[in-house]
């Protein structure tokens, strides 16, 4: 590792604005996940996809309705079946016969926010049609590109316990996700709340903007464009490099992921109030951000080895800059 920047990070005065905005407002709806709402935001601000893979009944719809009503976005849900068809997501040319002509029809995906419910059960054909849409942000239809709203989201669900009529997303899918989460059951004391809050309607009916879409993308350029020293960067790529050079993995983390990860720890230290990424950003955000992207041996599998528990090895193993 080269030598550190002279220049260290300086705290800035406060927290950005929009981001306690958006903090205040998930915490309302979904309570007792300070952590899993911080990690969302951090990924929502650096134009990362979110994974949501978790059992049902825990808040995943409701977090994509209020991330879309905080910044007064348009939302689309669409609920991933086996026979559904990529032109039921995209849209596409539809035929008018008072006119004899086709128009186009646009499908949800053409939305601020679109959540993809159980991502895993439609074919891999149908999975497949989020692939531009999530790392280009547009799609073609009929042979025409055409630009998707910004900003543009995709929060994409499925059920960690429920495999029959599934499909496992394919590496290539998931590599477009820039962080995969889990919510969990919420602490008996917030879950008492949860109940309670329901009582006069729930917390989401009662939820305000904070935002528009124009400061979302404001704040999003000046997530990309905070400082990262180039030993910060070294050291994501040390950590992608020991990736594909651990024994328990098949596929290590692309250069897709590593982009990702600098990304992410830019939005980590700007939610945070500071001018420049740290390794200490990195490491906060590394097992949600590269877990998902490994494919284990086969071997480590039935071991009962797991991502995550690589990836903190690696944490633990590679050197920190200094």
């Amino acid at each position: 590792m080269g030598a550190a920047s002279p220049t260290p990070a300086t705290p800035a005065p406060a927290t950005p604005a929009l981001a306690a905005r958006l903090r205040d407002n998930l915490r309302a709806v979904i309570r007792g996940k300070d952590r899993e709402v911080d990690l969302l935001i951090t990924a929502f601000l650096a134009g990362g996809n979110v994974l949501l893979t978790d059992v049902p009944g825990t808040g995943k719809t409701t977090l994509a309705k209020a991330i879309a009503r905080s910044i007064e976005g348009t939302f689309h849900r669409v609920q991933f079946t086996p026979d559904l068809l990529p032109a039921d997501v995209l849209g596409g040319a539809v035929y008018d016969p008072r006119q004899g002509t086709f128009a186009m029809r646009r499908g949800p995906i053409f939305a601020n926010v679109l959540l993809a419910d159980e991502v895993n059960r439609a074919s891999p054909r149908t999975q497949s049609a989020l692939l531009e849409a999530m790392a280009e942000g547009q799609v073609s239809l009929e042979g025409e590109t055409h630009a998707l709203p910004r900003p543009f989201w995709v929060i994409a669900t499925q059920n960690p316990v429920e495999h029959h009529g599934t499909y496992p997303l394919p590496e290539a899918q998931l590599d477009r996700f820039a962080v995969e989460l889990a919510l969990g059951y919420p602490p008996p004391e917030e879950e008492l709340e949860v109940l309670a809050q329901h009582d006069h309607g729930g917390p989401l009916e009662r939820l305000a903007p904070v935002a528009g879409p124009a400061e979302v993308l404001e704040v999003q350029a000046r997530v990309r464009a905070l400082h990262v020293d180039e030993d910060v960067s070294r050291y994501v790529v040390a950590l992608l490099r020991a990736s594909r050079e651990e024994p328990r993995i098949a596929l290590g983390v692309s250069p897709r992921g590593g982009i990702v990860l600098r990304r992410m720890a830019q939005a980590h230290a700007f939610l945070r109030g500071r001018t420049a990424a740290l390794p200490d950003d990195v490491q906060a955000v590394a097992v949600e951000v590269l877990a998902h992207r490994l494919a284990l041996e086969t071997k480590a599998r039935y071991a009962g080895v797991t991502r995550q528990g690589v990836v903190r090895d690696l944490l633990a193993r590679v050197p920190v800059p200094t």
